[in-house]
């Protein structure tokens, strides 16, 4: 049985994927070993993520995705993963600023989010290297290109 995949919207921008996609990209990204999984996908605009990055981060800015583990106290044995926070402009402002699909740019930060909750990390390059093929792999499993692929030619003379 599918996990419970919950999506708020904080958000009036009107370029939002519908909450099917988004409970979609985020359960291919859990793949069968997380399929029972639960979390919360919520949408906001910038002044929340702004807020929620500097609390959490202190980074006085709004960034794409933030994601939140849940941190259970041992023995309690839940599915409950955590949240997912998804500023929706910059995502929309990034796609269009790296000539992306918004849909492919949205299944990539919510694809990431989730790999955040499930303990991949890209702060150290091997990881980061594991964590971006992880990514492309699943991303290409939902017919979505590889966002690294892309960034990789753009960059090279």
């Amino acid at each position: 049985m599918p996990g419970r995949v919950h999506v708020d919207c904080a958000s009036a921008d009107p370029a939002i994927p519908g909450a099917p996609s988004i409970r979609r990209w985020v359960r291919a990204a859990l793949g069968a070993d997380h399929a029972g999984a639960e979390l919360s996908v919520r949408i906001v605009d910038e002044p929340e993520m702004r807020e929620l990055n500097a609390r959490y981060r202190h980074k006085d800015y709004p960034t794409n995705v933030l994601s939140f583990p849940v941190g259970l106290p041992p023995g309690v044995d839940v599915p409950l993963l955590g949240d997912i926070v998804v500023c929706a402009p910059v995502v929309n402002r990034e796609a269009a600023e790296q000539h992306k699909a918004a849909r492919a740019h949205w299944a990539h930060m919510l694809v990431h989010g989730t790999l955040h909750l499930l303990g991949h990390d890209h702060e150290r390059a091997r990881d980061a290297a594991v964590m971006e093929a992880l990514e492309a792999r699943i991303l290409a499993g939902l017919k979505f290109p590889d966002p690294y692929q892309e960034h990789e030619q753009a960059e090279r003379p």
